[in-house]
């Protein structure tokens, strides 16, 4: 079981930041202006409630000549493919007027608890989403690093206010978590990898420790799933060392490096 790591000035950090990213109210956020980013595609976009606004987003890869964003998060989350849809509808609306080239608009579906089955993950795909999180936010391990919002499962707990980290046992009994006591993948979430790699979707591990990382790659492996990838492998969620990397892309796993932790917020070498 892969525990919460020692306390450093890089973790406390990392617990700030998302404190305050936490702390958010409900405004559009501007992206600023970027550079070098001309056929790109930004796969892990969030753009939910208090994070940046999806259209202006959109609108402003568009004028920079980006391919597309994969909205990881939406607001409308629920359902992510028709809130993209109407981001997409707006966008060429936009593009239309300015004569820019939209980029491609594609939805993101995370696995939360009122939806940790195959049904639910299929349902979803057949609306339109091209790419599934296994547990991310309410993830036990993100619950022991970071915290949470008292809300998720406080009744009538305040949005804004979040808790500091929580010991592993109670994060396991408030958050999620994808392996039964012998260590392997619940009946539920290895329906979900099968679900995935059926429809042709693509598959985020999420925020999973690591013995539910190797898991998942050990499952992907065996069915000759090749869509499947880890996210931010350096970020103290995950937290992977080269050898764990290697492994896990010799199972056919691709691992997807983010600016957040290669930025100075974590301070990577």
């Amino acid at each position: 079981m892969q525990t919460p790591s020692e306390t450093s000035a890089t973790k406390a950090r990392y617990v700030k930041s998302y404190e305050i990213r936490r702390s958010y109210r409900e405004a559009v956020q501007r992206p600023p202006a970027v550079a070098g980013v001309r056929d790109t595609l930004d796969i892990h976009c969030h753009a939910d409630a208090g994070h940046q606004d999806a259209l202006a987003l959109a609108k402003h890869a568009s004028a920079n000549g980006m391919r597309g964003i994969l909205y990881k998060s939406i607001v409308g989350r629920a359902q992510p493919a028709t809130a993209v849809g109407e981001v997409r509808e707006a966008l060429n609306r936009w593009c239309d007027e300015e004569q820019l080239e939209p980029i491609t608009c594609g939805a993101g579906f995370l696995v939360g608890p009122e939806s940790e089955s195959a049904e639910a993950v299929r349902q979803q795909i057949d609306a339109g989403v091209r790419a599934v999180w296994m547990p991310v936010a309410m993830h036990a391990n993100t619950l022991s690093q970071v915290g949470g919002r008292e809300s998720w499962w406080l009744p009538g707990g305040d949005r804004y206010t979040t808790t500091p980290p929580l010991v592993w046992e109670d994060a396991l009994e408030v958050g999620q978590y994808a392996l039964d006591d012998r260590g392997r993948l619940k009946p539920n979430f290895r329906d979900i990898v099968h679900a995935v790699a059926d429809h042709g979707a693509a598959l985020s591990f999420g925020h999973a420790t690591h013995a539910e990382i190797f898991a998942y790659a050990e499952e992907v492996e065996k069915i000759g799933f090749e869509r499947a990838f880890v996210d931010h492998p350096f970020s103290p969620f995950v937290d992977l060392s080269i050898e764990e990397m290697q492994q896990v892309a010799r199972a056919g796993v691709t691992l997807n490096f983010t600016y957040d932790e290669l930025s100075p917020l974590l301070g990577v070498d």
